[in-house]
C-alpha cells in the first residue's frame, strides 16, 4: 500500500517540506549575520483558518447530510522567502540579523518538524496495526 497517496500523508509531507525550506532560510540568515545591509528572511506562515475554510489540497471536508453547508476550493502553498517586516535591531553595518531570534525560530521549526514526523509515524503504525503487520 502506498501511504503517500492518502490526503493526510500529503498534508503532513507538505508541512514537513515547508519546515525544511524554512530551516534553510533561517540557516542563510545565520550565515549572513555579519554581511553588511543584510535583512533576515522568513517564509510566510500558512493561514490555518483559510486552509480549514477552503480545504487543504486533496483533503476536503465531506458533506454527510444535505443540510450541511458545502465547502470547496484549494489553497496553494507559498514557500517564497520574504524579508522580515519587523526588524528589532540593526548594527552599524546595516545588518539586522539577531542571532538569538534566529536561533529561537530554528528551535521552533525543529520542534514543529518533529511533531509532524511523529504524527506521520503514528498513523503509519495505526495502518500497520489495522493490517495486522504490527512492528
Amino acid at each position: 500500500m502506498d501511504y503517500s497517496d492518502l490526503p493526510l500523508f500529503k498534508l503532513v509531507g507538505r508541512r514537513m517540506d515547508w519546515l525544511n525550506q524554512r530551516q534553510q532560510v533561517l540557516a542563510q540568515n545565520i550565515a549572513n549575520s555579519d554581511t553588511p545591509n543584510y535583512r533576515p528572511r522568513d517564509l510566510k506562515a500558512g493561514n490555518f483558518k483559510a486552509l480549514v475554510q477552503n480545504g487543504i489540497g486533496d483533503v476536503q471536508p465531506m458533506r454527510t447530510d444535505e443540510a450541511h453547508m458545502g465547502v470547496g476550493g484549494t489553497v496553494n502553498g507559498d514557500f517564497t522567502a520574504r524579508k522580515q517586516k519587523e526588524v528589532y535591531e540593526t548594527n552599524l553595518s546595516g545588518n539586522a540579523v539577531v542571532l538569538e531570534e534566529q536561533l529561537l525560530k530554528v528551535g521552533e521549526t525543529n520542534m514543529d518538524y518533529q511533531l509532524a514526523a511523529n504524527v506521520y509515524n503514528k498513523y503509519i503504525g495505526m495502518f500497520r496495526m489495522a493490517l495486522g503487520r504490527s512492528r
